[in-house]
């Protein structure tokens, strides 16, 4: 007997499960919470089987019934519709797991473990997939995507002036297909014909920009106490201005590697460019610029916190876009250039010994066991240049001041 909507709204829960049957094997499971389920019943290979096919109201009779002569079909054609559907749900799971944004995802995971890549520098990948690709590319599988796909999205970084972040971008999405090709995912890499003067225009390196003369240093030095905008904004570039980290380094700080009371900041080998943990020797300077944010953003979690997140360190931009505020354009400043500058006065001042100065910068020692010794030997010559230093930049802004007068 053909079942009917009305009927089917008028079924009432009991206290079990019953049934109300269609034909050719469809039938409806009324529950004792109310639920309606359809099920169809077949035979294969003389056993008899039942497989679910959704619930009503979501399924309509009408659907029910399409489905149901679906199975009758497959059945008909030598099929087990159970094993169809298990391997149409396996499809579907390797297609989600082989979109776009989920093998990019994988390929950023594996490889930063790989090349032990700093938090910083998996985060600037990261954003760059997340806003330049996976809002056109992620739902594809990633063997869909074509040359044209990923041109369409390289053009568009570049088109709005970002070409340092279009050539990285494409060397990016270079590395995500030849890993998705060594597993087989694709056939092909479609990057493979995107890679000349056609399709970004020649690219020329842009170095950091630095102010390297005294004075006008100490102009910059006089403006960043100036500065207008949250206060732990100003502490940072006035931190920055005496440590001349890597402003990487610098925005992930954490109140956990600092000792003020021995005057040491001690940064993980996970969050420095070369993978070695580094010592930066604190000025009288430099922990009061941390006392004196202590209230605000301590005891625990980032130095520089977002204002409206404080789960969330500062961007990567912020420093810069506080420099633009205070009137330096981007050719004239910018944060990472606080390290050419402490560079450039060190050593023109003939004061420090070389070697200090490049592993008070973390650059890399080519002779590792030289390298280690230097670490451990030149400690005290560095505890007195970061004091000194520090020193050095109030004289700079104390006649700064003095000349504005």
């Amino acid at each position: 007997m053909n079942l009917k909507d009305t009927k089917i709204r008028a079924a009432k829960p009991r206290a079990k499960p019953y049934k109300l049957y269609d034909e050719d094997g469809l039938f409806l499971i009324v529950t004792p919470k109310g639920g309606r389920w359809w099920r169809v019943r077949y035979y294969w290979q003389g056993r008899e089987q039942l497989l679910s096919l959704g619930t009503y109201p979501e399924i309509s009779l009408a659907a029910a019934r399409e489905r149901r002569d679906d199975v009758r079909t497959l059945v008909k054609q030598g099929t087990n519709p159970s094993v169809a559907r298990q391997e149409q749900k396996a499809q579907e799971r390797d297609a989600r797991d082989q979109s776009y944004e989920a093998v990019a995802l994988e390929w950023l995971g594996h490889t930063s473990k790989f090349r032990k890549w700093t938090e910083d520098h998996i985060e600037r990948v990261k954003r760059r997939q997340e806003v330049h690709f996976i809002p056109w590319l992620g739902k594809k599988h990633v063997a869909q995507v074509t040359d044209d796909d990923v041109l369409a999205c390289i053009k568009r970084i570049s088109g709005r002036g970002l070409l340092d972040t279009a050539y990285r971008a494409r060397a990016e999405v270079d590395a995500i297909f030849r890993y998705a090709k060594k597993w087989k995912m694709v056939k092909v890499n479609p990057v493979t014909d995107l890679r000349g003067a056609d399709v970004l225009p020649k690219h020329k390196v842009q170095h950091h920009s630095a102010i390297t003369d005294p004075a006008q240093f100490g102009m910059l030095l006089r403006a960043l106490d100036t500065y207008p905008g949250g206060f732990t904004v100003r502490c940072a570039l006035q931190f920055q201005a005496l440590v001349f980290v890597r402003p990487g380094e610098l925005r992930l700080a954490t109140w956990s590697e600092f000792d003020l009371v021995n005057a040491e900041w001690r940064i993980p080998a996970e969050r420095m460019k070369m993978r070695e943990h580094h010592v930066v020797p604190l000025s009288r300077q430099a922990v009061a610029v941390l006392r004196a944010l202590q209230p605000l953003t301590g005891p625990d979690g980032f130095v520089f916190p977002q204002v409206r997140n404080a789960s969330r360190p500062i961007s990567n931009n912020t420093l810069n876009a506080a420099l633009r505020v205070l009137g330096y354009t981007k050719g004239q400043a910018s944060a990472h250039g606080f390290r050419s500058t402490a560079s450039t006065l060190l050593n023109e001042s003939g004061d420090w010994r070389p070697d200090a100065i490049e592993l008070q910068l973390a650059h890399r020692e080519r002779d590792e066991s030289r390298g280690a010794y230097n670490r451990a030997s030149l400690m005290p010559e560095r505890r007195k240049m970061m004091q000194a230093w520090a020193d050095y930049l109030d004289e700079l802004r104390t006649t700064a001041t003095k000349a504005a007068a």
